[in-house]
């Protein structure tokens, strides 16, 4: 199949299987010990109904969203994806540039490959910055001074990986020594991992012809002098997560940085109010892709306490678990003012590179658009919980 093919995501998510080996297709996929977080997240939006009104004029149609008094062409964005330069040769900035393309926001990882300066670059108007903070607060520090530097518009700080979990199939594949320097690491896999690996040989060449392992240029600055690639991800291990991070910390980073302050892995309203308290300007409520505790409750099932919590003092957003357009109304409908996704653009990039990204961005932006049709929604701002079924509803209309 080709990308212009491709229908849906899960067209996408076969290609990108098909292309990487199990070990580093794994890493993607993956959730940790049971994963059942990761159904948890899918079925959290399977269970939910849209409740469409016929009878309204839907021939003009308008998925912009403002947030942050910025307006974006549609209501979702690019979530942070570690790594992704392993399995896409420069994929940070082909995801940077399918944002800017789409005008959409991307959060760059914390644990990216390319450089935030040079996804400003790419897309001034659209890239963020994930931050992971270090144990070093100096490092920390200068991480925020150069995404304001940059003149990235919004930091991300994500607050849910306090320790590194337990990620059995990474563990089972080897794949903390893959990330290291893949080649030294595959002598060491078992011999059916080594063999399936080989029979991928467009990626293998594309490793072995970039030079290896990537970097994690981000990082390079605060590495050891003369640290190679495979130095730099050990330095950056040593270093995150930091487990003693508190708000005090939010609030440091608060009074650092001048312009939008975002807390990514809020799932408790209390930290959501917390977080409004200090001055952040939005949150994103996430599980982190179910990749870290595999017993918290997903996403969207907890948005809606948020919300309430909440109210209109901060920007509600929500990532974890979203495949389809529907998806993204459903939540919509639930108290998020904006939605984020990280595998299927991943897959995207994956299985095409840049046109890879598009297609997946087109895929989700044709959804919502014939979805709104079909509920009788001609705008965002119409949502809400009527759109949805409800068992109770004709006892509580």
């Amino acid at each position: 199949m080709r990308i212009d093919q491709a229908v849906n995501i899960e067209d996408l998510h076969r290609m990108a299987k098909r292309r990487l080996p199990k070990v580093a297709f794994d890493f993607i996929e993956g959730g940790l010990e049971d994963e059942r977080g990761l159904d948890r997240n899918t079925s959290a939006f399977h269970k939910h109904q849209l409740l469409p009104r016929y009878l309204v004029d839907v021939s003009k149609r308008d998925q912009s969203q403002t947030i942050f008094g910025k307006t974006f062409a549609s209501p979702f964005g690019i979530s942070p994806t570690g790594g992704a330069g392993l399995f896409r040769r420069g994929a940070d900035l082909m995801l940077a540039e399918a944002a800017a393309d789409a005008n959409i926001p991307y959060i760059m990882s914390g644990s990216s490959n390319d450089s935030m300066e040079s996804a400003a670059r790419v897309a001034p108007n659209n890239a963020w910055y994930q931050l992971y903070a270090a144990r070093d607060g100096g490092i920390s520090e200068d991480l925020i001074r150069r995404a304001a530097d940059a003149g990235l518009q919004s930091l991300v700080l994500t607050v849910d990986v306090p320790v590194h979990s337990k990620r059995e199939r990474n563990m089972r594949n080897g794949f903390a020594n893959i990330r290291g320097n893949w080649m030294r690491a595959a002598l060491s896999l078992k011999p059916s991992l080594l063999a399936e690996a080989m029979t991928h040989p467009g990626w293998i060449i594309e490793y072995i012809k970039h030079g290896g392992t990537p970097a994690l240029e981000n990082w390079l600055p605060y590495a050891p002098a003369g640290a190679t690639a495979e130095d730099t991800v050990k330095f950056n291990r040593a270093q995150v997560p930091a487990h003693a991070q508190t708000w005090r910390d939010l609030e440091k980073y608060r009074r650092l940085f001048p312009r939008n302050l975002i807390v990514k892995g809020i799932m408790h309203p209390a930290d959501a109010v917390r977080s409004a308290e200090i001055g952040c300007d939005g949150v994103i409520v996430s599980n982190h892709g179910a990749r870290q505790l595999d017993q918290a409750p997903a996403s969207l099932d907890v948005l809606p306490a948020i919300k309430a919590a909440v109210g209109d003092r901060m920007t509600i957003m929500l990532d974890s678990g979203v495949r389809r357009g529907a998806d993204v109304v459903i939540a919509m409908c639930l108290g998020a003012q904006f939605v984020f996704f990280g595998r299927p653009t991943l897959y995207g990039a994956v299985a095409g590179g840049l046109p890879g990204v598009k297609k997946a961005v087109d895929i989700f932006r044709t959804e919502i658009d014939l979805v709104m049709g079909q509920i009788g929604a001609p705008s965002l701002d119409v949502l809400g919980p009527d759109f949805l079924w409800r068992d109770d509803w004709p006892r509580n209309r």
